[in-house]
């Protein structure tokens, strides 16, 4: 077993990898606002739930990429992540 098949390691690479993606579109569109302004106006205009999904594509390639390498483990953590992500997303949506 190689010592980047776990499934923690699946688990934190597919939550960073979206976040990482969020804190991109914030520094490419909106590097002149404070962060936590993007993202209090992100939630009230109805866009945190859309961006975050957006970027929950990425955890596709993260996905692909340990499969590619036959980290198996890495991949369900990947999948399980994704999965902790559609519910934030959800809850998003439909609480917030």
């Amino acid at each position: 077993m190689n010592k980047f098949d776990k499934l923690y390691i699946g688990i934190i690479t597919g939550i960073i990898a979206p976040l990482m993606g969020v804190f991109i579109f914030y520094t490419i569109n909106f590097s002149g606002e404070p962060i936590m302004e993007f993202i209090t106006e992100s939630i009230k205009n109805k866009l945190l739930s859309p961006l975050l999904s957006l970027c929950a594509v990425i955890n596709l390639g993260l996905f692909y990429l340990y499969l590619q390498f036959n980290y198996l483990y890495s991949a369900r953590g990947v999948i399980l992540s994704t999965l902790l992500l559609g519910l934030a997303i959800v809850s998003i949506k439909f609480l917030i």
